[in-house]
């Protein structure tokens, strides 16, 4: 398989809170944005875009369920990012988790989509 690009889409019915959020944590606008419809935030090793699926096409993307996919981040400052979390008010696991390489935190955007975010030990 030859590709040329690879990104992680995820698909909102509440997408103003979404991209809201999403700027806020990454601290950046979208570099695309079609308001109420689409948003695109590149970052250096990855596209993350945001849509709201076709009015056809919403049961597909409605669920009541925890999805098991994850959005990692790497962070230079666990603590820092624990501090603004909670200055904008999102929920994240109290519990920082230790590996033998990394301590990490989950956390959730307005969608319950979990966001893992961890700091490399040294």
């Amino acid at each position: 398989m030859q590709y040329n690009k690879v990104f992680i889409a995820i698909a909102s019915l509440n997408l103003p809170s979404l991209v809201n959020f999403y700027s806020l944590l990454l601290q950046q606008e979208p570099k695309n944005l079609i308001p109420s419809v689409y948003a695109e935030f590149k970052l250096p090793s990855l596209q993350l875009s945001i849509f709201r699926p076709r009015a056809t096409h919403e049961g597909e993307f409605a669920s009541s369920g925890k999805s098991p996919l994850s959005l990692c981040i790497e962070v230079n400052n666990l603590e820092e990012v624990i501090s603004q979390l909670t200055s904008l008010g999102y929920p994240f696991s109290q519990e920082i988790y230790l590996t033998s390489s990394v301590q990490e935190i989950y956390a959730y955007d307005p969608d319950n989509n979990r966001l893992i975010l961890y700091e490399q030990k040294e």
